[in-house]
């Protein structure tokens, strides 16, 4: 398909070039500010432009390789005829063309009549600026992903690929497994779902159930890969966080009997309230027990809090209430009451009752170091490393954790060493300068 093919221009509207509204802008301008557009609608808009070009045919592969497409023409195209009023309109119509193009090709054209039918009405009735049916679009696509005929440990990565749009290697670190076989188990999802002809459509009241725990844990997968941005400074990640958060308020509401998305909403409100006392004035990484409760946000700890108490009133007890219970703990440090180090600790007994992990496993270990001493919790986490060899090694919040509590008890060869791992394993440029200066005080 050429570029102008793709343009889809008459349908979704341009906007006039900064040469035809009479700026003087020089073509390398032009490209830069059509380039950055691009970006944006893909930081903005990738995962609901994959549910709904998806929604009618069920093969999500050939969504994302259609909207890359669509993608790529807007980088031909825009620089030359302005960005589009609508971008999303734009590549919607673009890539939608580019599949029907794929199964006129693949001379199937006689066997999908009616598919063809269907989506060609589609097409027609689109809103203008395609954002009306996203919304519903994304959340039928989570519960769609959340399938029984899909393999339970694919449900969560398909979610956070095809509706929030991260990479593998993104979901692989948050699953903790590696980038070649979370990609293995994300193909063979999708040709599930092609081949079983599963229905994009969000199930019946009485299939909630089943299928929800899958999407809550997308939901707060999707908000930890944006908290590991310590820095801040990556607007996609913040972008995904706030995405998350309302996707978190969107679940309660719609499943209002329901405690665990409550949990999950107390859970995900009480670390964004923290998220912009994570870092100083010069953007330094400050850790919980040093921040400032004075700049951590009132209204959304409120929110958390009214959350949590909704869910624990119906008595039906989840990780997700346990983990926001955590947070609400240390968090009320701001009314001046100290926490308690063994309540912490038989928080995360509940929490791992519940839901064992390897980090609320490594977690409890530095909670037990404020309840039990630093010995102990280091031979927990010796514990936690025997039990699970090939995972601790690339956890870096487990050599964070064991760098921390071998300096505090003076064994500064090892804690150096530790250090070192963790600095290895950190990405965040304001994570790195404070394990290095951690580093540096060891020696």
């Amino acid at each position: 398909m050429s570029a102008d093919d793709a343009g889809g221009g008459a349908a979704a509207g341009s906007a006039a070039s900064p040469a035809a509204a009479g700026g003087a802008a020089s073509p390398a301008a032009t490209a830069e500010a059509a380039h950055a557009a691009t970006v944006a609608t893909a930081r903005r808009s990738y995962g609901r432009l994959v549910a709904l070009l998806a929604s009618r045919n069920r093969d999500i592969a050939a969504a994302e390789d259609a909207l890359g497409d669509a993608f790529h023409a807007a980088l031909v195209n825009w620089p030359r005829d302005g960005v589009p009023a609508s971008p999303e309109a734009w590549l919607v119509t673009a890539a939608k063309r580019r599949l029907l193009d794929g199964w006129r090709h693949a001379k199937v054209r006689d066997d999908a009549a009616e598919t063809l039918a269907l989506i060609a009405d589609e097409f027609a009735t689109t809103d203008d600026d395609g954002s009306a049916a996203f919304p519903d679009e994304r959340l039928k696509l989570l519960f769609v992903c959340a399938h029984p005929a899909i393999a339970a440990n694919a449900h969560a990565p398909l979610m956070l690929q095809t509706v929030l749009g991260l990479d593998a290697a993104r979901i692989a670190a948050a699953f903790l497994v590696s980038p070649a076989a979370l990609g293995q188990r994300l193909v063979r999802a999708k040709a599930r779902i092609r081949s079983a002809g599963i229905a994009f459509e969000v199930p019946p009241p009485s299939q909630w159930a089943e299928r929800l725990g899958a999407v809550l844990e997308a939901v707060y997968a999707a908000y930890g890969t944006a908290w590991d941005d310590v820095a801040g400074t990556d607007p996609r990640r913040r972008g995904l966080a706030l995405e998350a958060l309302a996707l978190a308020r969107t679940l309660a509401a719609l499943l209002p009997d329901e405690p665990e998305p409550l949990g999950l909403l107390a859970l995900m409100a009480f670390c964004q309230a923290r998220a912009a006392a994570r870092r100083d004035a010069r953007g330094d990484y400050v850790p919980l027990d040093a921040q400032d409760p004075a700049a951590w946000d009132r209204a959304l700890l409120d929110e958390a809090e009214a959350a949590l108490q909704r869910a624990a009133a119906m008595r039906r007890l989840g990780a997700y209430q346990v983990e926001a219970a955590l947070q609400s703990a240390h968090t009320q440090r701001r009314l001046g009451v100290p926490v308690a180090p063994r309540a912490i600790v038989a928080l995360y007994d509940g929490l791992l009752a519940l839901h064992p992990s390897f980090g609320a496993r490594v977690s409890r270990a530095v909670a037990l170091a404020a309840a039990s001493g630093v010995e102990a919790a280091l031979a927990e986490l010796d514990a936690i490393a025997a039990a699970e060899p090939g995972t601790h090694r690339a956890y870096q919040p487990y050599w964070a954790a064991r760098a921390d509590l071998l300096a505090r008890a003076g064994r500064a060869d090892e804690a150096r060493g530790a250090y070192e791992r963790a600095l290895g394993l950190s990405e965040d440029p304001a994570v790195r300068r404070f394990l290095l200066e951690r580093l540096r005080a060891a020696r």
